[in-house]
């Protein structure tokens, strides 16, 4: 039986890896960087309160908008430069953990598939560790705003054309919101031929979604198309996704480009998020131990440029994780300029260097910091070799 109620601590230190290998910040981090230092803008507040005042009864997006709120305050956006990874809970150090705890990965500051990817990855790998089986993962796109509104009157003529053999609670929901009539008709199984938003995206829309699902083949991502699974409400927008294991939604993400515009009007940006939620039982007693047991920084910074280097550092994420390697890497910057000045921020002593020549030959170079000495090392036995080097 799947477990419904996991330790604190357990959740933290595996959140922690998952974030490390994945490339996305704790909050907490970028928090204690810029405390004291930035201020909620006030023109804004009265944007944030109209969203709120447009939700009805959608918890993740209420989640998801306190954590913009906290990225605003301390002015945490992405540049075109830097693409923002950033992973973030409700569990607080050394205090009872929440009766759910929250764990959210999103991905700020980059249109492109790879960020959909990474952050389904994270997800999938952080639901492995924690209910000991592979989830099932299933995608969909609901396109957007111009595929939204078709999709909504498409609906709107299918709930007309069945008035007379649909259940009364479903012509009320479709009387107040049509995607609410669609969920609650697939729910009860009483609408096999409702219409699927895919028939409807836009040219766009279809090239995002397109271009989503190679990615996740490219990188031997396990998924399932859900043709009817649906993101509901004003916040959502695009490709939507949910993670099934033991036969019920353990997490469930989207993307949400719109509402950034909300916190940070003067330059909005792209955003996918996931969150899933767990009971938790203890307090987190150390929230920064996964670091000081590898010595205060990780042994390898591994950086790449390329799609073919990229697509490998995603497969090879896991691998790195699972031989508890002392790495970590930032998949979704495109630069090898930035990805250097960040491997220098953490002072890693060696550097993992892997560019298009190298992701098709099936190597990487390994540096080592302090003496620039570089070894090519096969990708076949790499991860017994980097235990050589600690």
């Amino acid at each position: 039986m799947m477990r419904g109620t996991i330790p604190a601590e357990e959740l933290f230190t595996k959140s922690y890896a998952i974030g490390q290998y994945y490339g996305f910040t704790p909050l907490s981090t970028l928090t204690a960087r810029k405390r004291g230092t930035a201020r909620q803008p006030a023109d804004v507040k009265s944007n944030v309160q109209t969203v709120f005042n447009n939700l009805v009864h959608d918890p993740v997006a209420d989640t998801v908008i306190h954590f913009l709120k906290q990225c605003q305050n301390i002015e945490c956006a992405p540049t075109p430069q830097q693409p923002l990874f950033i992973w973030h809970t409700n569990m607080a150090p050394g205090r009872p953990a929440q009766k759910k705890v929250t764990l959210q990965f999103h991905a700020f500051g980059t249109d492109r598939a790879i960020a959909d990817t990474v952050v389904i990855r994270a997800i999938l790998a952080l639901s492995h560790d924690l209910f000991h089986e592979d989830p099932i993962v299933r995608v969909n796109s609901m396109g957007d705003k111009e595929t939204r509104a078709r999709y909504a009157r498409e609906l709107g003529v299918f709930f007309k054309k069945r008035a007379n053999i649909l259940p009364e609670e479903c012509l009320n929901c479709a009387r107040r919101d049509v995607l609410e009539a669609a969920e609650f008709a697939l729910a009860n199984g009483c609408a096999d031929d409702l219409p699927a938003p895919t028939e409807h995206l836009s040219d766009a829309s279809r090239k995002r979604f397109e271009d989503l699902l190679e990615y996740l083949e490219m990188t031997e991502t396990p998924y399932e198309l859900a043709r009817h699974l649906i993101n509901r409400g004003p916040v959502w927008g695009d490709i939507c996704f949910e993670f099934i294991a033991g036969g019920q939604r353990v997490a469930w993400g989207s993307r949400y480009s719109d509402l950034t515009r909300h916190f940070f009007p003067s330059a909005p940006f792209s955003a996918t998020g996931a969150m899933l939620q767990i009971g938790s039982e203890g307090a987190i007693v150390n929230p920064v131990r996964p670091r000081k047991a590898t010595n205060t920084r990780p042994r390898f910074s591994f950086v790449h440029i390329g799609n073919e280097a990229k697509r490998l550092s995603i497969r090879l994420a896991e691998d790195f994780k699972r031989a508890r390697i002392s790495l970590t890497q930032d998949i979704g910057i495109e630069s090898l300029t930035e990805q250097l000045h960040l491997a220098e921020r953490r002072e890693s002593p060696y550097l993992l260097i892997m560019g298009r020549k190298e992701a098709l030959e099936g190597s990487a170079i390994l540096r080592n910091r302090q003496t620039q000495e570089e070894t090519v090392l096969p990708l076949i036995g790499l991860i017994d070799r980097l235990k050589t080097f600690v």
